[in-house]
Protein backbone atom coordinates (compact mmCIF):
# COMPACT_ATOMS: atom_id res chain seq x y z
CA UNK A 1 0.00 0.00 0.00
CA UNK A 2 1.14 3.69 -0.81
CA UNK A 3 0.10 6.57 1.34
CA UNK A 4 -1.99 7.72 -1.79
CA UNK A 5 -3.97 4.87 -1.55
CA UNK A 6 -4.28 5.23 1.93
CA UNK A 7 -5.49 8.44 1.58
CA UNK A 8 -7.87 7.19 -0.93
CA UNK A 9 -9.37 4.57 1.09
CA UNK A 10 -9.69 7.03 3.92
CA UNK A 11 -11.84 9.21 2.31
CA UNK A 12 -13.46 6.65 0.35
CA UNK A 13 -14.65 5.36 3.64
CA UNK A 14 -15.24 8.71 5.35
CA UNK A 15 -17.15 9.57 2.63
CA UNK A 16 -19.38 6.72 1.96
CA UNK A 17 -19.98 5.67 5.68
CA UNK A 18 -22.86 8.59 5.75
CA UNK A 19 -23.54 8.93 2.15
CA UNK A 20 -25.99 6.44 1.26
CA UNK A 21 -23.86 4.59 -1.41
CA UNK A 22 -22.67 2.24 0.52
CA UNK A 23 -18.97 2.13 2.64
CA UNK A 24 -18.50 -1.18 2.24
CA UNK A 25 -19.02 -1.91 -1.89
CA UNK A 26 -16.89 1.12 -1.91
CA UNK A 27 -14.36 -0.49 -0.04
CA UNK A 28 -14.47 -3.46 -1.67
CA UNK A 29 -14.71 -2.37 -5.94
CA UNK A 30 -12.27 0.69 -5.68
CA UNK A 31 -9.34 -1.59 -4.77
CA UNK A 32 -10.91 -4.16 -7.39
CA UNK A 33 -11.01 -1.67 -10.11
CA UNK A 34 -7.87 -0.04 -9.81
CA UNK A 35 -6.05 -3.45 -8.75
CA UNK A 36 -4.92 -2.69 -5.40
CA UNK A 37 -4.27 -5.74 -2.72
CA UNK A 38 -6.54 -6.20 0.14
CA UNK A 39 -6.78 -3.71 2.72
CA UNK A 40 -5.23 -5.81 5.67
CA UNK A 41 -7.84 -5.86 9.00
CA UNK A 42 -5.62 -3.18 10.72
CA UNK A 43 -6.19 -0.26 7.94
CA UNK A 44 -9.82 -1.57 8.11
CA UNK A 45 -10.34 -1.78 11.53
CA UNK A 46 -8.19 1.96 11.62
CA UNK A 47 -10.93 4.06 8.83
CA UNK A 48 -14.06 2.94 10.69
CA UNK A 49 -12.27 4.33 14.09
CA UNK A 50 -11.65 7.64 12.11
CA UNK A 51 -15.35 7.82 11.17
CA UNK A 52 -16.28 6.86 14.55
CA UNK A 53 -14.34 9.68 15.73
CA UNK A 54 -16.08 12.38 13.10
CA UNK A 55 -19.95 10.69 14.62
CA UNK A 56 -18.60 11.52 18.29
CA UNK A 57 -16.89 15.03 17.34
CA UNK A 58 -19.90 16.25 15.16
CA UNK A 59 -22.24 14.96 17.84
CA UNK A 60 -20.78 15.50 20.89
CA UNK A 61 -23.47 17.75 22.39
CA UNK A 62 -26.06 15.34 21.89
CA UNK A 63 -23.64 12.38 23.02
CA UNK A 64 -22.73 14.61 25.96
CA UNK A 65 -26.55 15.52 26.61
CA UNK A 66 -27.46 11.77 26.53
CA UNK A 67 -25.34 11.06 28.76
CA UNK A 68 -25.74 13.19 31.33
CA UNK A 69 -29.27 11.88 31.36
CA UNK A 70 -28.41 8.79 33.67
CA UNK A 71 -27.18 10.13 36.78
CA UNK A 72 -30.78 12.44 36.18
CA UNK A 73 -32.71 9.72 35.65
CA UNK A 74 -30.80 8.20 38.67
CA UNK A 75 -32.23 10.85 40.89
CA UNK A 76 -35.28 11.60 39.29
CA UNK A 77 -36.59 8.21 37.83
CA UNK A 78 -38.44 10.39 35.37
CA UNK A 79 -38.44 8.24 32.35
CA UNK A 80 -40.20 10.84 30.25
CA UNK A 81 -36.72 12.70 29.69
CA UNK A 82 -36.60 13.18 25.79
CA UNK A 83 -32.78 13.18 26.20
CA UNK A 84 -32.69 9.18 28.25
CA UNK A 85 -35.48 8.31 25.65
CA UNK A 86 -33.14 9.20 22.84
CA UNK A 87 -30.21 7.58 24.14
CA UNK A 88 -32.76 4.00 24.85
CA UNK A 89 -33.71 3.90 20.98
CA UNK A 90 -30.24 4.07 20.10
CA UNK A 91 -29.50 1.03 22.26
CA UNK A 92 -32.49 -0.66 21.01
CA UNK A 93 -31.74 0.24 17.14
CA UNK A 94 -28.43 -1.08 17.32
CA UNK A 95 -29.53 -4.77 18.81
CA UNK A 96 -30.70 -6.40 15.92
CA UNK A 97 -27.65 -5.30 13.53
CA UNK A 98 -25.24 -6.40 16.59
CA UNK A 99 -26.90 -9.75 16.90
CA UNK A 100 -26.97 -10.67 13.36
CA UNK A 101 -23.18 -9.76 13.13
CA UNK A 102 -22.10 -11.99 16.06
CA UNK A 103 -24.55 -15.11 14.60
CA UNK A 104 -23.09 -14.58 10.85
CA UNK A 105 -20.11 -12.90 11.08
CA UNK A 106 -17.90 -15.17 8.61
CA UNK A 107 -20.52 -15.38 6.16
CA UNK A 108 -21.41 -11.54 5.90
CA UNK A 109 -17.18 -11.31 5.94
CA UNK A 110 -16.88 -13.85 2.99
CA UNK A 111 -19.01 -11.26 0.56
CA UNK A 112 -16.70 -8.87 1.03
CA UNK A 113 -14.50 -10.82 -1.48
CA UNK A 114 -17.34 -10.84 -4.17
CA UNK A 115 -17.24 -7.61 -6.17
CA UNK A 116 -19.66 -8.66 -8.59
CA UNK A 117 -22.40 -9.88 -5.55
CA UNK A 118 -21.62 -6.50 -4.17
CA UNK A 119 -22.10 -4.54 -7.23
CA UNK A 120 -25.23 -5.97 -7.78
CA UNK A 121 -25.93 -4.82 -4.33
CA UNK A 122 -25.56 -1.50 -5.33
CA UNK A 123 -28.89 -1.52 -7.09
CA UNK A 124 -30.61 -2.93 -4.14
CA UNK A 125 -29.90 0.23 -2.49
CA UNK A 126 -30.84 2.40 -5.25
CA UNK A 127 -34.65 0.39 -4.90
CA UNK A 128 -35.16 0.98 -0.83
CA UNK A 129 -33.94 4.66 -1.76
CA UNK A 130 -36.58 5.05 -4.47
CA UNK A 131 -39.22 3.69 -2.41
CA UNK A 132 -38.95 5.39 0.32
CA UNK A 133 -38.98 8.38 -1.79
CA UNK A 134 -42.44 7.63 -3.21
CA UNK A 135 -43.99 6.45 0.13
CA UNK A 136 -42.70 8.02 3.03
CA UNK A 137 -43.93 11.69 4.20
CA UNK A 138 -42.20 14.64 5.45
CA UNK A 139 -44.28 15.60 8.56
CA UNK A 140 -42.65 13.83 11.48
CA UNK A 141 -39.18 15.19 13.36
CA UNK A 142 -36.55 13.38 15.90
CA UNK A 143 -38.43 13.94 18.73
CA UNK A 144 -41.31 11.68 17.55
CA UNK A 145 -39.65 8.83 17.38
CA UNK A 146 -40.75 5.64 19.40
CA UNK A 147 -39.33 2.31 20.30
CA UNK A 148 -41.18 1.11 16.94
CA UNK A 149 -39.36 3.36 14.46
CA UNK A 150 -36.21 2.12 16.45
CA UNK A 151 -36.99 -1.39 15.34
CA UNK A 152 -37.39 -0.82 11.92
CA UNK A 153 -34.57 1.08 11.60
CA UNK A 154 -32.44 -0.96 13.57
CA UNK A 155 -33.63 -4.05 11.27
CA UNK A 156 -32.53 -1.93 8.26
CA UNK A 157 -29.15 -1.17 9.98
CA UNK A 158 -29.05 -5.20 10.29
CA UNK A 159 -29.64 -5.90 6.35
CA UNK A 160 -27.31 -3.52 5.78
CA UNK A 161 -24.17 -5.52 6.82
CA UNK A 162 -24.45 -7.30 3.12
CA UNK A 163 -22.13 -5.00 1.24
CA UNK A 164 -23.45 -2.86 -1.17
CA UNK A 165 -26.63 -2.25 0.62
CA UNK A 166 -25.67 1.10 2.10
CA UNK A 167 -25.82 1.17 6.07
CA UNK A 168 -26.99 5.06 6.25
CA UNK A 169 -29.28 4.61 2.90
CA UNK A 170 -30.80 1.45 4.22
CA UNK A 171 -31.27 2.91 7.69
CA UNK A 172 -32.18 6.55 6.45
CA UNK A 173 -34.88 5.10 3.98
CA UNK A 174 -36.34 3.42 6.89
CA UNK A 175 -37.06 6.23 8.72
CA UNK A 176 -38.51 7.80 5.87
CA UNK A 177 -41.07 5.19 5.91
CA UNK A 178 -42.00 5.69 9.28
CA UNK A 179 -42.50 9.24 7.91
CA UNK A 180 -39.12 11.00 9.44
CA UNK A 181 -38.40 14.24 7.33
CA UNK A 182 -34.76 13.52 5.69
CA UNK A 183 -32.70 15.18 8.17
CA UNK A 184 -34.36 14.00 11.53
CA UNK A 185 -33.78 10.11 9.65
CA UNK A 186 -30.21 11.30 8.42
CA UNK A 187 -29.46 12.38 12.04
CA UNK A 188 -30.56 9.02 14.00
CA UNK A 189 -28.87 7.05 11.14
CA UNK A 190 -25.83 8.76 12.15
CA UNK A 191 -25.73 8.56 15.70
CA UNK A 192 -26.98 5.23 15.42
CA UNK A 193 -23.69 4.28 13.59
CA UNK A 194 -21.69 5.14 16.61
CA UNK A 195 -22.13 1.89 18.58
CA UNK A 196 -22.20 -0.63 15.72
CA UNK A 197 -18.60 0.93 14.35
CA UNK A 198 -17.61 0.96 18.17
CA UNK A 199 -18.62 -2.90 18.36
CA UNK A 200 -16.74 -3.59 14.97
CA UNK A 201 -13.73 -1.66 15.92
CA UNK A 202 -13.63 -3.81 19.10
CA UNK A 203 -14.24 -6.82 17.76
CA UNK A 204 -10.86 -6.21 14.95
CA UNK A 205 -8.87 -5.00 17.92
CA UNK A 206 -9.17 -7.95 19.52
CA UNK A 207 -8.58 -10.39 16.68
CA UNK A 208 -5.44 -8.15 16.14
CA UNK A 209 -4.02 -8.49 19.30
CA UNK A 210 -5.38 -12.10 19.30
CA UNK A 211 -3.09 -12.71 15.93
CA UNK A 212 -0.12 -10.79 17.27
CA UNK A 213 -0.43 -8.02 14.79
CA UNK A 214 2.06 -5.74 14.14
CA UNK A 215 2.09 -1.92 13.68
CA UNK A 216 3.86 -2.12 10.90
CA UNK A 217 3.01 0.90 8.14
CA UNK A 218 2.02 3.26 10.98
CA UNK A 219 2.32 6.13 8.73
CA UNK A 220 -0.42 4.12 6.26
CA UNK A 221 -2.37 4.02 9.52
CA UNK A 222 -2.66 7.82 10.54
CA UNK A 223 -2.97 8.74 6.42
CA UNK A 224 -6.11 6.21 6.29
CA UNK A 225 -7.62 7.40 9.83
CA UNK A 226 -7.12 11.36 9.36
CA UNK A 227 -8.67 10.90 5.75
CA UNK A 228 -11.37 8.78 7.10
CA UNK A 229 -11.92 11.50 10.09
CA UNK A 230 -11.94 14.61 7.82
CA UNK A 231 -14.07 13.18 5.10
CA UNK A 232 -16.28 11.51 7.34
CA UNK A 233 -17.04 14.90 9.45
CA UNK A 234 -17.41 16.92 6.46
CA UNK A 235 -19.55 14.68 5.01
CA UNK A 236 -21.94 14.59 8.33
CA UNK A 237 -22.36 18.27 7.99
CA UNK A 238 -23.14 18.70 4.50
CA UNK A 239 -25.65 15.67 4.28
CA UNK A 240 -27.87 16.92 6.83
CA UNK A 241 -28.04 20.39 4.92
CA UNK A 242 -28.66 18.74 1.86
CA UNK A 243 -31.09 16.57 3.00
CA UNK A 244 -33.05 19.77 4.50
CA UNK A 245 -34.27 20.81 1.13
CA UNK A 246 -32.93 17.93 -1.48
CA UNK A 247 -34.24 13.99 -1.65
CA UNK A 248 -32.17 11.14 -1.69
CA UNK A 249 -32.76 10.25 -5.22
CA UNK A 250 -29.68 11.69 -6.76
CA UNK A 251 -27.54 9.13 -4.25
CA UNK A 252 -30.09 6.33 -6.02
CA UNK A 253 -28.84 7.33 -9.57
CA UNK A 254 -25.07 7.15 -8.46
CA UNK A 255 -25.66 3.24 -6.74
CA UNK A 256 -27.58 2.22 -10.49
CA UNK A 257 -24.41 4.13 -12.33
CA UNK A 258 -21.67 2.66 -9.74
CA UNK A 259 -23.29 -0.89 -10.11
CA UNK A 260 -23.82 -1.40 -14.03
CA UNK A 261 -20.16 0.36 -14.38
CA UNK A 262 -18.58 -1.91 -11.92
CA UNK A 263 -20.27 -5.29 -13.28
CA UNK A 264 -19.85 -4.05 -17.08
CA UNK A 265 -15.99 -3.95 -15.96
CA UNK A 266 -16.12 -7.75 -14.54
CA UNK A 267 -17.91 -8.70 -18.11
CA UNK A 268 -14.88 -7.06 -19.54
CA UNK A 269 -12.42 -9.04 -17.65
CA UNK A 270 -14.45 -12.51 -17.83
CA UNK A 271 -15.71 -11.95 -13.97
CA UNK A 272 -19.25 -12.60 -15.03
Amino acid sequence: MTIIEAIVLGITQGATEFIPISSSAHLVLVPWLFGWDKPALTFDTTLHLGTLLAVLIYFRKDWLTMLAAIPRWLRTRNSNDPDLKLLGLIILGTIPAAVLGMLFEDFFESLFSQPVTTAAMLFVTAAILVVSERLGKLDRQLETLNWLDSVVVGLAQAAAIIPGISRSGATIAAGRLRNLQRDSAARFSFLLSAPIIFGAGISQLARLIHEGASLAGVAFLVAGFLSAFVSGYLVIWWLLGFLRTRSTYIFALYCVLAGAACLIIALLRGAL
